[in-house]
């Protein structure tokens, strides 16, 4: 079967984020997605909490802040160490039972890729980042990578505001549990999908960082 996950979601647990678990659960489902994966940065117990709590397919993830890139870890149930090397990075996620995606490795707003290894154990590439600038050039950029190094290629919205879950997502031929999702992926039986999101929602989102920063 195919199922539709946006694979890069931020909540208020990260130190940006700004998504409430409810806002969380109403606009997965108003994107039509069967499910998000919750990667607060360098940070994992929101997640677990999360995927407990509610009826709705929530994979816990973390988002690392490596040396030299950002990496997603999915399906993690313990906070990745930030600050270490990619290669460490990536074990360490492979050692907690999940998968290594390195995320927008080519926006000049967000972590940039230093540099990558042919011999990278990583299981697949964010090419589409809907928050990533400029976004089109982060698109190819990311997609030529990957098919460069032969790895599957997914989509997320890298969202931290509500509105803009879904706005990227990867469609996966999987049944609906993290274990089937995961080997999936690693599989390359993924799709990447989306679109940047509009500017009118961007600004909306800074101010309302502003308005909660006074608070």
């Amino acid at each position: 079967m195919e199922i539709k996950l946006d694979l890069h979601v931020h909540t208020c647990y990260s130190h940006d984020g700004l998504i409430t678990p409810e806002e969380l659960i109403k606009y997965t489902r108003r994107a039509g997605l069967d499910g998000v994966a919750v990667t607060d940065h360098n940070r994992v117990d929101g997640a677990l909490k999360l995927a407990k709590k509610f009826n709705l397919l929530i994979i816990p993830g973390i988002e690392v802040s490596s040396d030299g890139c950002h990496i997603i870890g999915l399906n993690v149930s313990e906070p990745v160490p930030s600050g270490l090397s990619m290669e460490e990075t990536i074990e360490k996620i492979h050692k907690l039972g999940g998968i290594a995606i390195i995320c927008h490795p080519y926006s000049l707003v967000k972590s940039m890729l230093k540099k990558i290894s042919l011999s990278s154990k990583l299981d697949a590439i964010e090419v589409i980042n809907a928050s990533a600038f400029p976004f089109n050039r982060s698109v190819n950029y990311a997609r030529q990578l990957a098919i460069n190094l032969k790895l599957p290629q997914v989509a997320g919205s890298d969202a931290h505001y509500a509105p803009e879950i879904g706005s990227a997502y990867t469609i996966i031929n999987s049944e609906k549990n993290p274990e089937d999702i995961l080997r999936a992926i690693q599989k390359g039986l993924c799709k990447p999908v989306g679109k940047g999101i509009p500017l009118k929602t961007k600004i909306k989102k800074q101010i309302l960082r502003l308005v909660a920063n006074k608070l």
